[in-house]
């Protein structure tokens, strides 16, 4: 049984309107709950948590379960009841149990194939995973979490070698349409998008199709006029032998990644709206995690109407916080990890440039920019950070270098070291010189370090912002150069300087076959015994010369010199 509030909600998009820029005061963050989702097993202390959702989302029904029908289902079967809890607070669940289909057919009731709550129709050795219930908090039902539910279903129905996933779902809109239709017609109405139903829309958008239609499968199910459709997901991995059950590392990953457009905008709330249907796009694709340029938030310094380049990025830093929180909650709601580009932020009296990783269970990493350009330096003081981070992700370990960084070779190595096997790197360029060196850089990162390598620029003209007026971006994902992987060891690139998204599927798998038996070997044959590489926290004085530099050289009249051109 699905209830309504399984349905994945969906975030209102955000109308820019016309007018004056709002003021900087304006730009204040708004409070932003804080998530941290985990995917788990349900437990039996859960059972409160579980019974007040259930009287929320079937107060028109019959309510909760009693507990000892709770109790009796994780006896049966624990590893089918699946859960979201939010901070610590159970939010939404999926129970299911196992059966052999075959003993019951498409003309069973949920009274029958639940065998009257008490779940004896559970079979260990059946062919089908039979979804029991699924349910959301309905002051959750705009984080997408159904989706999740269903995903994770779908995880459990392969690794525990299920022929398909069958549930009976409810059809709660057809009430409204019982004078004008017979539920057939409504439900191929559905099927063509031609009307909108809260459940069988949601089922059908996560891969399930309509076997059949039952009677009285819900007898008190007034607004389903105790009909339902049989809804069928099958496993086209059946026969496969494997291991685990749901939360296990991706041997396959999707990312996507935006080569974006720099224009004119009017509003921190026409950038949210555009930030947003990237991560919507993307997201559609199922991907893991999708990419944004460095300072792909340079049109809001036009908004600041500051002539000198080093106070207009300093005043554009006061939007970064918004929009950073703004995309922590697109990264729970749309399901996907969003590396963010990269912001300024000006903190104590420095400036420095930030990648932020917002992971799509709420919580938010970032990373420091360690090397400025000379021209970041002296245009705009920009200052470089001090820690190398190597970040855990539901896809496996990855690492994040901006733009300039990745022409420093001994980064990658120690990202390497620490197992990253996907490497992001957000840039910013103006010509193609500049850019032949991140890109030239980022395959021999691929090579030397035995892993994924995802670059990504920004695109077009930007008028009245100094120093970031042109750009020239061909965003890719670089490979290792061997049998396995593309002749060219380019997996996916975009057109040059054209707003696009690209996305692309990795193997990791590969990378361990590489490291073994590949041609050549690069991480298993590095001479050890010669030479070594190592961090130190020694205070630099590099920033300090940087400047001095940029000091001595920049000529009093400010010029159209590229801030970042170098990297």
């Amino acid at each position: 049984m699905s209830s309504s509030s399984s349905k994945a909600g969906g975030l209102a998009k955000k109308q820019g309107s016309p007018g004056k820029p709002a003021p900087l005061e304006r730009l204040t963050p708004t409070a932003v709950p804080a998530h941290k989702l985990v995917l788990r097993t349900l437990r039996r202390s859960d059972y409160k948590a579980v019974r007040d959702i259930m009287d929320k989302v079937y107060s028109n029904m019959e309510g909760a379960w009693a507990q000892d029908e709770y109790n009796n289902l994780l006896r049966k079967f624990p590893e089918g009841q699946i859960c979201i809890e939010d901070n610590g607070m159970v939010v939404a669940a999926a129970l299911a149990i196992i059966v052999q289909y075959s003993d019951f057919g498409d003309r069973h009731t949920y009274a029958k194939i639940t065998g009257l709550g008490k779940f004896d129709t559970h079979n260990s050795d059946g062919d089908t995973l039979y979804g029991v219930d699924v349910f959301v908090d309905p002051e959750y039902r705009s984080l997408r979490l159904g989706r999740r539910l269903y995903d994770a279903r779908k995880e459990l129905c392969e690794n525990l070698n299920l022929r398909a996933m069958v549930a009976g779902g409810r059809i709660p809109g057809y009430a409204a349409y019982a004078n004008e239709m017979t539920p057939a017609k409504y439900v191929e109405m559905v099927r063509n998008k031609e009307i909108t139903d809260p459940i069988l829309t949601f089922q059908l958008s996560n891969d399930f199709y309509v076997r059949k239609i039952i009677r009285g499968y819900l007898p008190y199910d007034s607004e389903s006029k105790a009909f339902a459709t049989l809804l069928e997901w099958i496993n086209v991995y059946y026969d496969e032998d494997v291991d685990k059950l749901i939360g296990n590392t991706k041997s396959n990953v999707r990312i996507g990644i935006v080569q974006w457009q720099m224009r004119a905008t009017r509003s921190l709330e026409d950038l949210l709206q555009q930030i947003e249907f990237f991560v919507d796009t993307v997201s559609g694709y199922k991907s893991d995690c999708v990419m944004f340029p460095e300072f792909f938030n340079a049109p809001l310094m036009a908004l600041t109407n500051e002539d000198s380049p080093s106070v207009a990025i300093r005043a554009m830093a006061a939007f970064t916080e918004p929009i950073k929180a703004k995309m922590m909650e697109l990264a729970v709601s749309y399901n996907i990890n969003i590396v963010a580009g990269s912001m300024p932020v000006y903190e104590d009296g420095k400036l420095h440039n930030v990648a932020y990783l917002c992971r799509r269970d709420g919580t938010v990493d970032e990373q420091y920019k360690l090397h400025v350009t000379p021209d970041e330096a002296s245009y705009w003081g920009m200052r470089g950070g001090d820690k190398l981070k190597c970040f855990d992700t539901d896809f496996g370990k990855i690492g994040i270098l901006v733009c300039y960084d990745v022409e420093f070779p001994e980064l990658a190595r120690m990202l390497s070291d620490e197992g990253v096997k996907i490497l992001f790197v957000p840039f910013w360029t103006d010509t193609k010189n500049a850019y032949q060196r991140v890109r030239i850089c980022a395959q021999a990162r691929a090579i030397e370090n035995e892993c994924y390598v995802a670059i990504t620029g920004s695109v077009g003209n930007l008028p009245r912002v100094e120093n970031m007026d042109i750009q020239y971006s061909q965003s890719a994902v670089f490979s290792p150069s061997d049998f396995a992987f593309p002749h060219d060891a380019i997996v996916a690139e975009a057109t040059p300087n054209t707003e696009m998204t690209l996305i692309a599927d990795l193997d990791l798998d590969l990378l361990k076959d590489l490291n073994t038996s590949g041609a050549v070997r690069n991480l298993r044959d590095r001479r050890k015994d010669l030479y070594s590489l190592s961090w130190t926290v020694k205070k630099s004085d590099r920033d300090e010369e940087l400047l001095a530099q940029g000091s001595e050289e920049r000529h009093p009249r400010v010029t159209k010199r590229k801030a970042i051109a170098a990297g």
